[in-house]
């Protein structure tokens, strides 16, 4: 007769055989004994206030270490909470594996304490269809081996996202035969690669082109393809223009490199797209933000540019712009075949003295605009100045996450990123409150780089227990809040249209109201500092940086519009009333 051991404690040794280092969450009657697994074995566990900053700082953990982020979540409200993480690690293409206690398997149906149960018994995994690559309810402990096998499976194969397995809290507890993990070893992964008569088609149309051009999303980050890319676009003389989530695949400092497209792109990246005769597009959706709401005026004019677009999920070829070839390729895999092919037809370099030239200027014009603004010594601060000066003193390799807001547009716009995955946002989901806990992953995960978290008050505002977790977890990250008393970007388009900011912007009896945040963050313990002029914020960062421990910078900033030289066709569908 075989020998019985408790479930939990398996699941923790298996996990661990999976190379699962570091677990994030927060506990619940339904997943303390897994919790009790946890704290005997060597992985370690790091806990949060809430269940949107525990999600978070799963993703901003995966994001830098290029493994799946791990989530340990009650039911009900624990794994509502958690929802808006987990969806804005789904649309990023993160790899994220949710594990969430449920109620027992024997009460399904009869509502006990804080069961989902109003459509179907014990539903609550059915919030998280429609963003979950997978989902998996564990109705009896032998199926939990082979389910979590095949979670952390689809979680990273494929185009890489996000799944749930639902585990009732009987199950954690069960007994089950010694070993009975160890018959489910993790399949390896294998990423599809790019057919070689398709790769000749491609570098074909490439070199025959008159104005071809690359466009690269974060799938260029995610491959690691960034060597492949650069070499493709130098023999063939390409421009480059990228997404949001493909800032920093080509270094912003590279002379092919146009830069980001879309509604708060550079003019010169939405010209080159809008003129090219046929555009190679890479592990990008081709989103709404990035190709100025599809209006053939701004961005892509597609017809009459050809386009061939290469991407790991089919669903997205063809989706939003008429496609001339639809490939299903990992981008790196993608961009060694082409480039491969176009060394057998255009043996040597391709000459285009024209294209650098006019990214240069269009470049130089364009950062003209803002120029004095990143000097600019007024309080409070400008924020050009902020992106500047934190530019200025956070290392080239240094890891910055940003929030929504001026934060993120204006990163993608004008700040330098020279090395790839060194910048970190929400793209797909723009969930406000990613920045100031994903930074605390990120910083798990690269505990040799320093990291800093470039946010909005709106955004760190909304839960300020991220320093409370920093400091229990003993994770040095800096926090620099951009403080406009308001919810900046909507109460400036507001105003723009509607001639008020009503509802957007933070008052107490009709005034202006701010939080004390260094106060808010020393009460926590960290070490924090109020920046009163502009010449205080560069030391100051240079302070946090090298201290060590949570840091926090409150700096007040005016609420100025990031520039935008695209299109988003909201501003076409607001019309005032009485």
């Amino acid at each position: 007769m075989s020998e019985n051991r408790i479930v939990a404690y398996q699941l923790a040794d298996y996990l661990e055989s999976l190379g699962v280092e570091v677990i994030f969450g927060l506990c619940g009657h339904t997943n303390i004994a897994f919790l009790d697994a946890l704290g005997k074995s060597q992985i370690r566990f790091i806990t949060s206030r809430h269940e949107q900053v525990a999600a978070h700082v799963a993703d901003g953990y995966a994001r830098a270490s290029g493994k799946p982020g791990v989530l340990l979540t009650h039911l009900g409200p624990g794994l509502t909470n958690a929802a808006t993480g987990v969806a804005n690690a789904a649309l990023d293409a993160v790899p994220l594996v949710v594990i969430a206690g449920d109620v027992p398997a024997h009460y399904f149906g009869r509502h006990p304490h804080q069961e989902v149960n109003l459509h179907l018994d014990a539903d609550q995994f059915e919030i998280y269809r429609p963003f979950c690559k997978r989902i998996w309810r564990v109705e009896r402990p032998a199926d939990l081996p082979r389910v979590i096998e095949r979670a952390f499976y689809v979680a990273q194969s494929g185009k890489p996202g996000a799944v749930l397995v639902d585990v009732p809290m009987d199950v954690f507890s069960a007994d089950l035969a010694a070993g009975a993990f160890e018959r489910f070893p993790p399949a390896r992964i294998g990423k599809p690669a790019l057919d070689e008569t398709v790769a000749v088609q491609i570098a074909s149309a490439l070199i025959e082109a008159e104005r071809p051009l690359i466009h690269v999303g974060g799938g260029i980050i995610r491959d690691r393809a960034s060597q492949a890319l650069l070499a493709l676009a130098e023999h063939l003389e390409l421009p480059i223009s990228h997404t949001l989530m493909a800032k920093g695949a080509v270094p912003d400092t590279h002379p092919l490199n146009a830069g980001m497209t879309g509604f708060w792109g550079t003019p010169i990246a939405n010209e080159l797209c809008r003129t090219a005769d046929l555009i190679l597009a890479v592990g990008t959706r081709l989103a709404e933000a990035d190709s100025s709401s599809w209006d053939p005026r701004f961005t892509f004019a597609v017809p009459p540019t050809r386009l061939i677009h290469v991407e790991i999920d089919p669903n997205e070829l063809g989706r939003n712009l008429p496609t001339e070839i639809g490939a299903v390729s990992d981008s790196k895999h993608a961009l060694q075949a082409i480039l491969a092919a176009v060394r057998q037809i255009q043996l040597e370099p391709l000459q285009r003295h024209s294209v650098r030239g006019r990214i240069r200027d269009g470049r130089r014009e364009f950062e003209q605009r803002w120029a004095d603004n990143r000097t600019s010594d007024q309080f409070p601060l400008r924020p050009e100045r902020i992106l500047a000066d934190v530019r200025r003193v956070l290392p080239e390799d240094g890891l910055i996450v940003t929030d929504v807001g001026w934060n993120k547009n204006g990163v993608g716009q004008q700040f330098e990123i020279t090395v790839p995955g060194t910048f970190l946002t929400p793209g797909g989901y723009a969930t406000m409150g990613f920045g100031p806990a994903a930074a605390l992953g990120v910083k798990v995960a690269r505990p040799d780089r320093p990291v800093l978290a470039l946010v909005g008050d709106g955004a760190f505002g909304s839960n300020m227990s991220v320093v409370a977790t920093a400091m229990e977890a003993n994770i040095p990250v800096v926090w620099v809040v951009m403080d406009n008393q308001a919810f900046g970007t909507i109460a400036l388009l507001e105003k723009h249209h509607f001639g008020w900011s009503f509802g957007c912007t933070f008052e107490c009896n009709g005034e202006p109201y701010a939080v004390d945040y260094a106060a808010v963050a020393r009460a926590c313990g960290a070490q924090a500092a109020s920046i009163n002029q502009a010449h205080e914020l560069a030391p100051t960062l240079e302070k946090a940086l090298a201290a060590g421990a949570p840091y926090l910078i409150h700096v007040p900033m005016e609420n100025v519009p990031t520039p935008t030289p695209g299109h988003w066709n909201i501003n076409d569908i607001y019309r005032v009333g009485e």
